[in-house]
């Protein structure tokens, strides 16, 4: 299996990556950031099924197989709680193992912490204030999901006259942020309840997903940035709700065939074969902004809550 070719931090494509157009994308040295994820952030994330940081398990698994579903029962393993039906279990682990707080000073703290402050200028400095990291415990089906669409973006690549390199090896995968807002206190205190509110975003995406359908951005797929502070920007918070607060979700998310940034987004209907759309497009051909095409594209890592 070809392993994870992991995507900076500030998200520049790599030399030999199916860019805008189709074309490959050269990169000039940024003076301002290393070109490279340093070695120890690289290791802390596996290709493997399940494993997040430093390859700890990303979901509570429950001891089940074929024998297991046929009659017996699901046994959580991060509560030890039983279930005779699959639904009930996925139900129970959304609502109380789908994320925990990373304790400050942990290591996966400190990257996370790193990952999101990379990028940001010194004028920054009130997006720095971050209250709280939720790490992402993902069920089997969404992983697998995740999993069956890098597939489908490699099969795809694989039948082009022009072969992509990254397409071909992961499927392009990124890593890149999505802003968004909480209204609950998931998290606080240990909590890992995730609400059911309809205004508490975070808690929508962890259990439904994402939507490719955005008032803001347009019916044009899941707006992801690739620095925080440009994710952070594309969050409206109203005055009337003021409970909400801002967040991030730091996302892996599967490119493929990245289509150029276009005038009117209504120039991309018609057009096959293409994975992403960019949008805005900064220095050194880095891609500051990319609409993902297809919900199953992304897969949560860590959400990232900022103070009010």
């Amino acid at each position: 299996m070809v392993g994870m070719v992991l995507h900076p931090l500030w998200a520049l494509l790599r030399t030999g990556t199916p860019g805008p157009g189709g074309h490959h994308v050269v990169h000039h040295n940024n003076p301002r950031v290393s070109s490279t994820l340093p070695k120890n952030i690289a290791r802390s994330f596996s290709r493997r099924e399940g494993y997040g940081f430093n390859g700890i398990p990303s979901n509570p698994r429950a001891s089940f197989g074929k024998d297991c579903l046929r009659g017996s029962t699901l046994t959580c393993h991060k509560c030890r709680e039983q279930f005779a039906k699959w639904e009930a279990f996925e139900a129970h682990h959304l609502s109380k193992h789908t994320v925990t707080e990373l304790v400050e000073g942990d290591s996966s703290t400190k990257i996370v912490e790193m990952i999101c402050r990379t990028g940001w200028l010194k004028s920054d400095n009130n997006h720095a204030h971050i209250n709280r990291i939720l790490k992402v415990h993902s069920m089997q089906k969404t992983i697998a999901q995740f999993e069956e669409y890098r597939e489908i973006v490699k099969i795809k690549a694989n039948k082009l006259p022009k072969k992509h390199p990254r397409c071909l090896a992961d499927g392009n995968e990124l890593l890149r942020f999505y802003g968004t807002t909480l209204e609950c206190s998931v998290g606080i205190n240990g909590s890992s309840d995730l609400c059911i509110s309809d205004r508490c975003n975070v808690c929508q995406i962890l259990r439904h997903g994402f939507s490719t359908k955005s008032p803001l951005k347009g019916d044009i797929g899941v707006f992801t940035a690739s620095t925080s502070g440009k994710a952070l920007e594309s969050i409206e918070l109203y005055d009337e709700n003021l409970s909400l607060r801002k967040a991030l979700i730091v996302c892996r998310v599967i490119a493929g065939r990245v289509h150029r940034p276009l005038e009117s987004f209504h120039e991309l209907e018609g057009q096959s074969g293409f994975d992403s759309l960019a949008g805005k497009m900064g220095l050194y051909s880095n891609i500051e902004e990319l609409f993902l095409l297809n919900h199953r594209a992304l897969l949560p890592c860590f959400v990232v809550i900022f103070k009010p």
